[in-house]
């Protein structure tokens, strides 16, 4: 009987640990098939994180090249008859508002002409760049056509606007206007090309769009996401009169094209301008008066025009201008023959006096109408 149960001992253990291990293997396979079920179940995606879109460097691009333009309109106020064979006209003026695009670092503006256009085309026009520079600009070519108007302004560091490719432009691309809404300053709205097509009773196609073109936008800049200029905003269908989601821009080929002529044309019509007002030629008594010696010879500086080639060059009023390259002033038709030869943007040496020294200023002609005005 001891025997038997001392069998039974040595026989108990490894049928408890065989148990045991069967109870293992058969917990080890249950948690393998759940791991098995697991894998199978689709995880979540972690999706990148988007960034908010944001136009700023296209923006950043393109406005720098946009201005704004205050111009003086002349119009008829009123007529009366004063008599069978006569009439009075009565003028009044009022400001427009516009902005326009520089398309040449040499100072060239484009804009829109009914921005600046008034009556007897007596253009009194003034320029605002993004940064705060203000300067008087002058109307030098039109073209009644196509609605354009270059003006210049003698002003150095203008930022040229890069020129896009319209004819790569479709319905549904983003665009944005720039330009100076009621001369709040200047402003960006965002639309798509709407239609390309023409306005009623005009040949040249259009690219219409709903970026919002408000009084003061005529004459701006139409961008692309690139910040590249693919049209100069220019009107708007409205029954309103304000802006209602239907605005029209010159494309680019086009206007910048007739720009880029009519900036040739201009040129070629014009001489170059110095900008100043002179008095009298010197002579001995009057040099001696002056300037307390006999001998300074040439033409006294009164003013010169504001932001005009003179005053870019550093003349001052009280110099006395001595002499034109290498001709010597004598009087004031003697100096006006000399510059009437060169262009605007020329560069020619003035020569002028100034407290008991003479300088040579290297001198860029701008647009203007020299006038002598006789004693």
């Amino acid at each position: 009987m001891d025997r038997l149960n001392r069998l039974f001992q040595f026989a108990g253990w490894p049928v408890v640990c065989g148990l045991l291990l069967a109870l293992v293997y058969v917990q080890y396979q249950q948690l393998q098939r759940i791991s098995d079920q697991l894998s199978t179940v689709p995880q979540a995606v972690s999706e990148p994180r988007q960034e908010p879109v944001s136009y700023a460097q296209a923006i950043g691009r393109a406005a720098p090249s946009v201005v704004s333009i205050n111009a003086t309109s002349v119009n008829v106020e009123s007529v009366e008859r004063a008599s069978e064979d006569q009439l009075n006209l009565y003028l009044e003026e009022s400001n427009s508002l516009g902005s326009g695009v520089v398309i040449d670092a040499r100072g060239f503006i484009l804009t829109n002409l009914h921005v600046v256009d008034t009556l007897f085309d007596a253009f009194d026009t003034q320029v605002t760049l993004s940064d705060g520079r203000r300067k008087p600009a002058t109307v030098v070519a039109w073209d009644k056509t196509n609605d354009l108007a270059v003006l210049h302004i003698n002003i150095d560091n203008l930022t040229p606007i890069e020129i896009g490719n319209d004819s790569n432009i479709q319905i549904g691309d983003v665009v944005f206007a720039i330009g100076y809404p009621h001369n709040i300053g200047q402003a960006v709205s965002q639309g798509i090309v709407s239609a390309l097509s023409s306005i009623a009773g005009d040949s040249v196609r259009m690219i219409q769009t709903d970026a919002a073109i408000n009084p003061g936008n005529s004459g701006g800049a139409l961008i692309d996401l690139e910040g590249r200029l693919i049209g100069i905003n220019t009107s708007i269908v409205s029954r309103s009169g304000n802006f209602e989601g239907i605005g029209f821009a010159t494309p680019a080929s086009i206007a910048v094209q007739a720009g880029r002529e009519l900036i040739s044309e201009a040129i070629a019509a014009n001489s170059g301008y110095l900008g100043v007002l002179t008095g009298e030629a010197l002579n001995e008594q009057s040099s001696q008066l002056f300037f307390g010696v006999d001998h300074i010879r040439g033409i006294l500086v009164e003013s010169v025009d504001e932001g005009g080639a003179a005053e870019r060059a550093g003349i001052q009023p009280g110099d006395v201008i001595t002499g034109v390259e290498d001709t010597p002033v004598t009087d004031a038709e003697n100096i006006m023959m000399e510059i009437r030869n060169k262009k605007p943007g020329d560069t020619i040496a003035v020569r002028v006096y100034r407290n008991g020294r003479t300088y040579n200023l290297p001198t860029t002609l701008g647009f203007g109408q020299a006038i002598i005005i006789e004693p």
